[in-house]
């Protein structure tokens, strides 16, 4: 079985070079590839790359967008059986590979969908933890699920092929295409099972330990799961169905972050006040969506 695990980068150089040796110090014993794919137009990651050794192989896609490059990834796994999306602010615990690989051989799913934990670059404030802005799902292993982000995701290609699933680029700068690809796989009937010991941890940087990012997030989020939605289905009346769901989905969702919003002041308790903010910024998003406005969260300078 040939595997290889495609990690994305965009103008992350630190990063990478912790990446790149900690994944490959659990590809290497199984004989898996590392395919790094440099999404910056002006390819700053190939030098690090073609210092890092023979295991390691690089692909340069200029096309901005993380669909564009998840995209290439499928590309240059032409010739492989498994393909592992991993992003390259993370860092794999131990057994991470194993697991995720031994999940997949014993329960035949098409798609492993693995464990991300959140890891601070500093102390977060009190505020981070006491409102878990940063935690993220767990899942007893084998659980079913339909949809995943490509943090920590394995394909099984013959079934993706099979489909004629690939990332819509479209939600290329906007994120979510995530999102669309793994539900599409799930609607054209592939089986998706989470991984709990497949753990990978995600580095916090301190520019993100802030409520206004917290609050863009819960928007572009909500409004990239709307459009995903909207983007599934077929036909007139189906899209308005899917519009209406999510106006009233996005509405209550606003009309009890406000609630929330109106608690925290009168308790004086700012963590629910934030709480209460994000509910309805996502809310706020899955309306937009639902009405065609487009979010972008990966602006590029």
């Amino acid at each position: 079985m040939k595997v290889v695990v495609a990690m994305l980068t965009f103008r992350r150089p630190a990063d990478l070079e912790v990446a790149v040796p900690a994944f490959l110090a659990q590809l290497r014993p199984l004989g898996a590839r590392l395919l790094v794919v440099d999404n910056d137009p002006e390819g700053s990651a190939r030098a690090f790359v073609d210092s890092a050794g023979p295991d390691v192989a690089y692909v340069h896609e200029p096309r901005p967008g993380i669909a564009a490059a998840r995209n290439r990834a499928l590309l240059e796994a032409a010739g492989d059986d498994v393909l592992v999306f991993v992003d390259d602010d993370e860092r794999p615990e131990p057994g991470w590979f194993d697991a995720l690989l031994a999940t997949y051989a014993a329960t035949g799913a098409d798609v492993v969908v693995g464990a991300v934990v959140s890891e601070y670059e500093l102390d977060p404030p009190r505020w981070v933890t006491q409102g878990r802005f940063f935690d993220r799902r767990r899942l007893a292993t084998g659980t079913r699920v339909d949809v995943a982000a490509t943090n920590n995701l394995l394909l099984d290609l013959a079934t993706v092929r099979r489909l004629g699933v690939g990332f819509d680029e479209r939600f290329g700068l906007s994120g979510g295409s995530d999102t669309l690809f793994t539900r599409t796989l799930h609607a054209r009937g592939a089986r998706m099972v989470w991984c709990d010991e497949a753990v990978v941890v995600d580095r916090v940087p301190a520019d993100r330990m802030t409520p206004e990012w917290v609050l863009r997030r819960a928007r572009r989020s909500g409004n990239s799961a709307s459009r995903a939605e909207l983007a599934l289905a077929r036909g007139a009346w189906s899209r308005a169905r899917v519009r209406a769901r999510y106006l009233a989905r996005g509405g209550a969702r606003v009309a009890g972050g406000a609630v929330r919003v109106v608690q925290g002041r009168l308790t004086r308790s700012d963590v629910t006040v934030l709480v209460g903010r994000r509910h309805a910024n996502r809310g706020l998003g899955m309306v937009g969506g639902a009405l065609g406005h487009v979010v972008v969260e990966y602006g590029r300078g």
